[in-house]
């Protein structure tokens, strides 16, 4: 069966807690809001609501991400949506190339134990391809550019240069913001 990438829906809620969610349900862990809301929201999700209102994104006509599947276990998430619903709208720290409404793909992560085995790849992939399929007319990414070497797996969510190379997207600008003490660019792919 191979790598499957597929939309973050309600019914695959479960598949996004275990990618997402703490060990223990009253932690307030990411669940990847900390780039989709604005940071008062950030802060007063606590606990069990920042769960609950993943569960509420999973139900919208639009997916808050996608999930990567090996053989039917879920083993990866790559969060991604229109930038104009998310805070790098307002970034001061990641420039707007120009007008075009595109899409952000800000987030990768791959379960431990299924490192290695391509599995960010194919969710950059997926996730591009999901955003195609919803009108996207581009995707931009805001990766370390580590040069090769190794980011520091708490800041490697936002992927490398070089991932985001391997599927065609190219250096758009410069960012003023830093991921495990690399510069990030803001790489941008074009969409049919």
């Amino acid at each position: 069966m191979g790598i499957q990438v597929r939309p973050a829906t309600a019914e695959r809620f479960d598949d996004v807690a275990t990618m997402l969610g703490p060990k223990n349900p009253t932690s307030s862990v990411c669940w990847c809001l900390s780039h989709r809301v604005d940071s008062r929201t950030n802060r007063e999700l606590v606990g069990p609501a920042r769960g609950e209102y993943v569960r509420e994104l999973t139900g919208r006509p639009v997916a808050p991400g996608v999930l990567a599947y090996d053989d039917g276990e879920v083993v990866g998430w790559a969060a991604v949506a229109p930038r104009a619903e998310l805070p790098f709208e307002r970034s001061r720290k990641i420039p707007h190339v120009d007008d075009l409404p595109v899409w952000s793909l800000w987030c990768v992560r791959v379960r431990p134990g299924h490192r290695g085995k391509g599995i960010a790849h194919a969710l950059v992939r997926g996730a591009v391809d999901y955003a195609a399929a919803m009108g996207a007319p581009a995707v931009e990414g805001y990766p370390a550019d580590n040069d090769g070497r190794r980011v520091d797996t708490t800041m490697a969510f936002v992927g490398t240069r070089k991932l985001f190379e391997a599927a065609g997207f190219t250096k758009a600008a410069d960012t003023d913001a830093v991921a495990g003490g690399f510069p990030r660019v803001l790489m941008r792919r074009a969409l049919p």
